[in-house]
């Protein structure tokens, strides 16, 4: 039987002084040792944030801000993945040499202008990542002057998915240090200096 009669809780004011929860940190401190698993965000543990091929550069750079990231996978209607946009690629040099080229207005550049399609994206098999330390990470990070490592693993029919993904940045939180594996250029001016030489 459906209840149709609701009534209404208590409410009550505030005390003074009251504070509010907060989420426990998610990221474990670790050392170069430690297991490369542990600095890896798993996808079967937390969502990975996507946007489709045909949203503009800007949507795609509100979207990582609201969700706090740098990367994100690029889908299409049906949820495969076509590829991975970083920050780098909505704000570098990519954006700006599409403009120059085509004498555009940045408001025309969507997703799939500057995205690193699926077949040029290499990963990491989860096999070897959990065989692997965190110092093996940071070197391959470094070796490929990435950001980010996408990890890759398969299901019980052999389809690859994606697993995990590696991020520098938080990695370098857990190791409480800040690590840089290439150097950006900060403003759109160094990079139309960079861009002129």
């Amino acid at each position: 039987m459906v209840r149709t009669n609701y009534k209404p809780l208590p409410l009550r004011s505030l005390k003074a002084g009251t504070g509010y929860h907060r989420p426990s940190s998610t990221y474990k401190p670790v050392q170069a040792d430690s297991p490369a698993i542990e600095v890896m965000t798993d996808l079967q543990k937390v969502s990975i944030a996507t946007i489709p091929v045909d949203a503009t550069l800007a949507q795609a750079t509100q979207k990582m801000v609201a969700r706090g990231v740098r990367l994100l996978l690029v889908n299409n209607l049906v949820g495969e993945i076509l590829g991975l946009i970083t920050a780098r690629d909505t704000m570098g040099e990519r954006p700006i040499k599409l403009l120059q080229q085509s004498r555009g207005k940045h408001s025309d550049l969507t997703v799939r202008d500057c995205m690193t399609p699926s077949d040029n994206i290499e990963a990491l098999a989860l096999n070897d990542v959990l065989h692997a330390e965190v110092g093996h990470i940071v070197a391959t990070l470094k070796n490929s002057g990435r950001q980010h490592a996408i990890v890759i693993d398969t299901d019980a029919n052999g389809d690859e998915l994606i697993r995990g993904i590696f991020s520098i940045t938080q990695i370098g939180r857990q190791l409480g240090m800040t690590l840089e594996v290439f150097d950006v250029a900060k403003t759109f001016a160094e990079i139309e200096a960079t861009l002129a030489t």
